[in-house]
């Protein structure tokens, strides 16, 4: 870790799929254990960081790391952000046709439409603020105040 800057997770990936990789590139063996801690040879280390460099390159590790995107989640772009648009848009058209919501819409939609009943929740709370701020734009916001006091 401390010569190549990789993560502990990335180092014991190196070492568990070092049989997938010709020689040149494979990860060297373990050289001694002390309290857990795995300690390699320098020399090894630094030849295998050596070929990785010159055939992977630093910036790519393979299957480490997460996905491309910009780390905004589903705030972002990507085909993540599309399928929760489309998702709201199903369950605002479904609000809008029921007069509001409904117990049960998210499951209901999961088995209509396929896809986790989680998913669907996430996109009913999303519609339903939707929903809510049309209503209120609808009815100038008169619906909205007052709501939350009891």
């Amino acid at each position: 870790m401390q010569r190549t800057g990789a993560s502990a997770a990335t180092v014991a990936r190196w070492y568990a799929q070092r049989g997938q990789y010709p020689q040149e590139l494979r990860f060297p063996e373990v050289a001694c254990v002390l309290e857990r801690t795995h300690f390699y040879d320098q020399e090894a280390v630094e030849a295998f960081w050596n070929a990785w460099q010159q055939d992977v390159g630093t910036g790519r590790l393979q299957a480490a790391g997460r996905r491309p995107g910009d780390g905004r989640g589903n705030q972002g772009g990507g085909s993540g952000r599309a399928q929760r648009d489309r998702a709201v848009a199903i369950v605002l058209d479904r609000l809008r046709q029921a007069g509001g919501y409904q117990r049960g819409l998210a499951a209901q939609l999961a088995r209509e439409h396929g896809g986790h009943e989680r998913s669907w929740q996430r996109a009913v709370t999303e519609a339903r603020t939707l929903y809510q701020q049309d209503q209120n734009q609808g009815q100038g916001q008169e619906y909205g105040q007052g709501q939350g006091q009891g």
